[in-house]
């Protein structure tokens, strides 16, 4: 599977036609997504997933770490009177 921008694609959209040839190949512009199709292929394994936009728009794991802002200020409130209370007592 691959997935490329708009631009990524104009610019040389020889080699993701090729790469449609064997792959699934998406093009996301913005919000949304466009799957390249090979109709010379056999493309049954095109929609294997049940949902393939949740293949390419599901949060990563990277995604799932954040904090929200209060969440953020509240760890780095902690952390910060930690740093307070070992260097008073010093």
């Amino acid at each position: 599977m691959t997935v490329v921008s708009t631009k990524e694609f104009n610019s040389d959209q020889e080699k993701y036609f090729d790469l449609a040839i064997n792959e699934r190949v998406y093009i996301k512009r913005g919000e949304n997504v466009f799957l390249l199709i090979n109709k010379n292929g056999d493309d049954s394994d095109f929609y294997h997933s049940e949902n393939v936009y949740d293949e390419i728009l599901s949060p990563d794991e990277e995604f799932r770490r954040t904090l929200s802002a209060e969440e953020f200020r509240n760890q780095l409130s902690a952390m910060l009177e930690d740093v307070d209370k070992k260097y008073a007592n010093k």
